[in-house]
């Protein structure tokens, strides 16, 4: 439907920018982080958006990026989980922090959304963790760090194996991931090493 809205930012509160494109005034639904990441008043904004039509609706709900609208889609795929649901998953978490926390099975984290309970939030790492795991795979095969024979096998299996180790340490499994995918990213031996990975993962979490 719509891809993108981009114009002047016009008025903005809590969960709603105001975009005035063309003389006309567009209604967008955004999360918190968005809005705390929007430019002032009467500047220009660029809003990637996901249009839900209803019988009795046509809303729409932007981001400022493309990557956080992808994750805002694979969200609302999820039985229980609406665009507002979306929205406040992705106020609480940046999509970083949500995408580590989704492959690493830490349901906990994402429990702490308001509105979110236990089991929604055990469906919501149930049902996205390959997508997610196959988005970072496509990462780790654009990175000079692995070849996309590796990916399928040593790599993959050293990512996870290290981000496991990690969260046993206890550590945090988002920050953990994080830690991994700066090591992967920066050295071409490391990404296929466990214990090279882990301990070089180690230096990166202080």
């Amino acid at each position: 439907m719509i891809a993108y809205v981009n114009g002047t930012l016009e008025y903005l509160e809590e969960g709603n920018a105001v975009i005035d494109v063309g003389g006309v005034g567009i209604n967008v639904n955004i999360s918190g982080s968005t809005m705390d990441r929007m430019p002032r008043v009467g500047e220009t904004v660029k809003l990637y958006t996901y249009t839900n039509v209803k019988e009795d609706a046509f809303t729409l709900f932007g981001f400022l990026s493309r990557d956080e609208l992808s994750l805002f889609k694979m969200l609302i795929t999820v039985s229980g989980i609406g665009p507002k649901g979306g929205l406040s998953l992705l106020s609480v978490m940046s999509p970083d922090d949500l995408r580590f926390a989704i492959i690493a099975g830490d349901s906990a984290a994402i429990a702490k959304t308001p509105g979110i309970g236990k089991k929604t939030a055990e469906r919501i790492t149930l049902e996205l963790r390959d997508r997610i795991k196959a988005t970072e795979d496509d990462m780790l095969r654009g990175s000079s760090a692995v070849t996309a024979d590796d990916i399928s096998g040593d790599a993959a299996s050293a990512r996870d194996e290290a981000v496991a180790a990690l969260v046993a340490l206890g550590y945090n499994s988002a920050d953990a991931m994080k830690a991994v995918r700066k090591v992967i990213k920066s050295d071409e031996a490391a990404a296929r090493d466990t214990e090279k990975l882990l301990k070089l993962a180690l230096k990166e979490m202080f």
